[in-house]
């Protein structure tokens, strides 16, 4: 799976909010010097945020964005959705709704899997767990799964 620069920046932009305290918004720029983030690109990213509810934007001297939710109500996935769309689409499409013939009949059930894999991890940790530096521990064990430390050429 490829994770875009926008959903990865998303995360991070999100993270910083989750850290803010209660209530104070956090201006684009000081968001993006947080996480060393090109300032436009941001400011798509925070629209798109706010677009699916989970941002809020306050104006005047005291403005910035701020979580529309707590931060234990929103998930890695919800962010990645906001920015990029569904977590696994093919060619733009669900994989419920695919199906091959021929040698590649099982297709699509291998891509529904990889959706389940994704939301197995993607949907169960917080940004409320980023925060605060933990993870649930069926992530944690996968992320310290010697298999996932190493890179597969090919």
């Amino acid at each position: 799976m490829r994770i875009s620069a926008k959903a990865d920046y998303a995360v991070r932009l999100a993270c910083e909010l989750a850290v803010a305290p209660a209530g104070e918004a956090i201006r684009c720029e000081d968001l993006a010097n947080a996480q060393d983030a090109p300032l436009q690109f941001c400011e798509t990213i925070l629209g798109a945020l706010r677009t699916a509810g989970i941002v809020a934007s306050r104006r005047g001297n005291r403005g910035g964005y701020l979580l529309a939710l707590p931060a234990s109500d929103i998930t890695v996935a919800d962010v990645i959705r906001a920015v990029d769309g569904p977590l696994a689409a093919v060619h733009g499409v669900a994989p419920e709704e695919l199906s091959y013939g021929g040698a590649a009949t099982r297709l699509a059930d291998v891509w529904l899997a990889v959706r389940s894999s994704l939301r197995d991890v993607l949907e169960h940790v917080t940004l409320a767990d980023l925060a605060a530096g933990k993870l649930p521990k069926s992530v944690e064990r996968r992320a310290a799964d010697p298999d996932s430390q190493q890179r597969r050429r090919r």
